[in-house]
């Protein structure tokens, strides 16, 4: 099964790699990125120091609506609910680098702005059950 957040740019995505599996592909509700409505349009410079204050200081609100504890936590409760709807099944789920980031960083013990700022489009993160654990990332598959 591919399971997607319901922005556009992973729907796309989840759905070719879904044909490329011959899987189903469904969207989830609390797999999208950071709330960042209202943030303004930064230059490559500026956005990666407001990104940067944002991973250190998680419980204040540095961009948008959400913390990043807050999306962490929404982020986390989407896949524990997935994983409650699909019990003992490989998933892929798409989702957005900077959530990724968040619960990789909590689960692994990275330091989260250098992981972020690895990832290219696309990347992934492969993660093994039960209590999930960072099996591998792949920056780039480009």
């Amino acid at each position: 099964m591919v399971i997607s957040s319901t922005e556009p740019k992973a729907v796309e995505t989840a759905q070719l790699v879904a044909r490329q599996m011959d899987k189903p592909v469904r969207t989830f509700e609390g797999l999208h990125e950071h709330d960042r409505t209202g943030v303004e349009f930064l230059g490559r410079e500026e956005f990666e120091s407001v990104v940067r204050n944002f991973f250190e200081h998680p419980d204040e609100l540095v961009m948008g609506r959400e913390t990043a504890r807050q999306a962490r936590e929404r982020f986390s409760k989407a896949l524990t609910s997935i994983e409650a709807e699909y019990p003992h099944k490989n998933l892929v789920v798409v989702s957005h680098g900077t959530v990724i980031t968040l619960f990789v960083e909590k689960i692994a013990g990275l330091e989260p702005f250098s992981f972020w700022k690895r990832l290219e489009l696309p990347s992934f993160v492969v993660l093994s059950q039960p209590g999930y654990k960072l099996v591998t990332t792949v920056e780039s598959v480009v």
